[in-house]
């Protein structure tokens, strides 16, 4: 089964064993924000989904494919 974007990030970023707050740091977006983005409330633009992509060490397409 192919996880949406938001249970991806979050999903992810407890497997590299990250905080919200290290993520917040790595990615210099707010931990409001990845909050956001990881209840599925927000949508991160595709700027920052590259971020995240290079700091969680997965291609940018494997989070693109959660937004379908």
């Amino acid at each position: 089964m192919k996880l949406q974007l938001h249970e991806q990030l979050k999903t992810l970023r407890l497997e590299k064993n990250l905080s919200i707050e290290e993520l917040s740091k790595k990615t210099r977006v707010g931990i409001e924000k990845l909050t956001a983005y990881e209840k599925g409330e927000q949508i991160p633009s595709a700027q920052t989904i590259l971020k995240l992509s290079t700091i969680l060490e997965v291609p940018v397409s494997n989070l693109m494919d959660g937004l379908n």
